[in-house]
């Protein structure tokens, strides 16, 4: 058992304790605080209050609020109205409500207590701030959250600085696995820099129900190698990438820098991508196009790859890829390559590329197919002799399948045993040893999926750092409520994402 559970445990232990003295004072039968709910509704009935609030603590996520404010409620009844009071309720009530069940100096007011007191100005003000917080940080962790579009991985489907709302409420939501964090922010404290979360309580992955993501989903999710970075986050340079090729796989090296930093799963950096692989299935890429189970896979409308272009001896005009073919011209987009002889490397959806090969100045339009690409997952190019657009077979693991380990599919599988599924692996003399004992197969723990970006050549993705876990899935893509380039892209605004 984790400490975090241990810690847990205990507190709610010191609260119950607590609870038993507060209802002996208040006189309710003692027995009667260490019975889940059953508690609440005595408390409701002593104070009292109208008994649709008892039933309202059974609503998911916003039950939880509704009972820590019926606790603030019961302590007002001792006569204790302040911030600092309530705080104590609130954070530390495995001390707080043991203080006020058994020390001398406090005793049960009433209702008369409560009816006589008023609050300050000052105190509304901060009662509003402190709710308003509260209700954002509800609806922000477990209902939906505002999303940007940073990169072109998705275009041209998405587009950078589209605003989405994120559905945390589709695929069920997940409880955080950091719960001490600063509201509204994400992994890094403003100002300091400095972590936003505390590690002394963490919780392990569970989701308060779930719903199973579907096949071509556009899905945020934590980025699986993100577990450890270095520096300032660099999506196509992550550490593991550098760990084998710049330090030769010595980890101990590569730690010795002052610039690493490990997080928790939801302190990742956020992604976006196309569910294009569910547990199960078997997924192959074939000059650039993808076969999910032996049949052709989804093709966004508007997702987009590179093509070269050839004119016939004129450049192509600016405003022309812009307004004709949307396609941006600025370099950090990387969707306008330029070679010799008016050849180019374009970023064209299929649409787009049939339209280009009929301007009369154009000679040729071939779509772009990568041949070999080492660094591509599982970075295993004794076996595998894959590239982006010739990729697999690949079978997506499923909770309870069990497979043979080989010397040949190990790559596969090392990070999703060793990693995801906290166990111990070790390779000896051709043998694979989990958690100290030797194995020749593995049952899974987890579902897993493959994501992709719709543009196929300027993604970042499944293709290069394999399977996204179950437990990285924040939510699904669901609006796009606003964008902006140079000004608003009206014919963007409130466009449901497929």
């Amino acid at each position: 058992m984790s400490l975090g559970w241990i810690l847990f445990i205990l507190a709610t232990i010191g609260s119950l304790i607590g609870l038993y003295g507060m209802f002996k004072k208040a006189g309710i039968e003692p027995w009667k605080a260490l019975i889940p709910f059953y508690n609440t509704w005595c408390m409701v009935e002593k104070m009292p209050l109208k008994r649709y609030w008892f039933f309202l603590q059974f609503i998911p996520i916003v039950g939880q609020f509704i009972t820590i404010w019926i606790f603030i409620r019961f302590v007002e009844h001792f006569g204790r109205f302040s911030l600092l009071h309530h705080t104590a309720t609130v954070l530390v009530p495995f001390i707080y409500l043991p203080y006020l069940g058994y020390s001398k100096n406090e005793r049960y007011a009433g209702n008369a207590v409560v009816k006589n007191y008023k609050k300050s100005s000052a105190r509304e003000w901060i009662d509003a701030g402190v709710f308003a917080v509260v209700a954002a940080t509800i609806i922000r962790t477990f209902i939906f959250e505002a999303y940007v579009i940073p990169t072109g991985s998705m275009e041209k489907t998405l587009l950078v600085n589209d605003f989405l709302f994120v559905s945390k409420m589709s695929y069920g939501p997940r409880l955080p696995n950091t719960p001490l964090a600063i509201p509204f922010v994400h992994h890094t404290a403003p100002i300091t820099g400095g972590k936003s979360y505390l590690e002394w309580i963490k919780l392990p992955y569970k989701r308060l129900w779930t719903t199973p993501v579907k096949r071509n989903d556009v899905v945020v999710f934590n980025y699986p190698v993100g577990d450890t970075v270095i520096g300032e986050y660099q999506s196509n340079l992550n550490y593991y990438d550098v760990l084998r090729d710049q330090y030769g796989g010595d980890r101990e090296a590569l730690l010795q820098r002052d610039d690493i930093i490990v997080r928790p799963v939801d302190k990742r950096e956020n992604f976006i991508k196309r569910c294009v692989g569910i547990p199960g299935d078997t997924l192959q890429l074939k000059e650039g196009i993808l076969w999910v189970n032996g049949k052709p896979g989804y093709v966004p409308e508007a997702s987009a790859t590179f093509y070269s272009v050839q004119t016939k001896g004129q450049y192509f005009d600016e405003d022309v890829l812009k307004e004709d073919f949307n396609v941006e011209t600025d370099p950090e987009r990387q969707q306008l390559l330029v070679g010799n002889d008016m050849n180019y490397m374009i970023d064209l959806s299929a649409e787009e590329a049939e339209r280009m090969k009929k301007l009369p100045y154009v000679q040729s339009v071939i779509k772009d197919v990568k041949q070999f690409n080492p660094n591509v997952f599982p970075n295993d190019t004794a076996h595998y002799q894959w590239s982006e657009d010739f990729y697999g077979p690949i079978w997506i693991p499923k909770k309870g399948a069990t497979i043979t380990l080989t010397p040949e599919n190990i790559a596969f599988y090392r990070r999703i045993i060793a990693v995801y599924e906290h166990n111990t692996l070790e390779e000896k003399d051709g043998q694979f040893i989990i958690n100290g004992k030797p194995a020749d197969q593995y049952t899974f723990k987890m579902d897993y999926f493959w994501m992709m970006g719709d543009n196929r050549h300027n993604s970042q993705d499944s293709r290069f750092w394999g399977y996204v876990p179950e437990d990285h899935v924040v939510g699904k893509a669901s609006l796009i409520w606003f964008s902006w380039d140079g000004g608003p892209r009206w014919k963007r605004l409130f466009k449901a994402i497929k």
